[in-house]
């Protein structure tokens, strides 16, 4: 077996053409590239992608009640796709042109669950439809205290509509092993991450409420 480096590594492509197909609130473009491979001959391609760019997930933990700020929001795919359009998502939202993942993971989670979590520390980033869409998600951890949490949240000029809600950590995890009743990836991902590692968001919770008696 040969040994090769498990990790995702750069395309030789020379981008033949770029049309774009429609602009909206995305960039839709359609694109004629030819694609180097070793030991073969070049293949052209064309390709139809949806612009998102960058995005953040927030997993908004409060360490006092062990337990997670989930979101219970309208999504018209949704609807289209199972029939349930109102889904349960974390917060999450798009990162504005230069701004820092971190500053948008912060302003998202205030927007959308009234909390500000003052501070957040990054986990990982994932690609979450590479096939057709660009949009590059980055998830961060978050701690709050979640005693005041509103019951509506969202941006009036976005006609946004949010229900913010609390889950035991233990039950939200639980969900996972049902494999219908949670459709959105960002939450799915979120909650296979806490799985991964309770003892170690058990101890940032411990060493954030130490932070904040001090």
């Amino acid at each position: 077996m040969t040994k090769t480096p498990f990790q995702d590594e750069p395309a030789r492509i020379d981008i033949l053409d770029e049309t774009l197909i429609y602009k909206g609130f995305r960039r839709f473009e359609r694109y004629d590239l030819r694609l180097h491979t070793p030991g073969a001959e070049p293949v052209v391609q064309t390709r139809e992608i949806l612009r998102v760019g960058g995005a953040v997930g927030i997993l908004a933990i409060d360490p006092v009640r062990d337990a997670i700020v989930l979101l219970r929001q309208f999504r018209l795919t949704a609807h289209m796709a199972t029939g349930r359009g109102e889904l349960i998502e974390i917060p999450a939202g798009l990162i504005e042109p230069g701004e820092d993942p971190a500053l948008t993971a912060r302003r998202e989670c205030i927007e959308e669950t009234g909390l500000d979590p003052v501070e957040v520390d990054f986990l990982f980033s994932c690609l979450v439809s590479p096939g057709a869409v660009d949009e590059m998600a980055w998830f961060y951890l978050a701690f709050v205290d979640a005693s005041n949490l509103p019951e509506t949240t969202g941006a009036a000029d976005e006609t946004e509509v949010i229900r913010p809600f609390l889950v035991p950590l233990d039950r939200a995890i639980a969900a996972l092993d049902d494999g219908s009743s949670l459709a959105n990836g960002y939450l799915r991902l979120a909650l296979m991450w806490i799985a991964l590692h309770r003892a170690d968001v058990a101890a940032r919770g411990e060493a954030w409420l130490a932070r904040r008696a001090a």
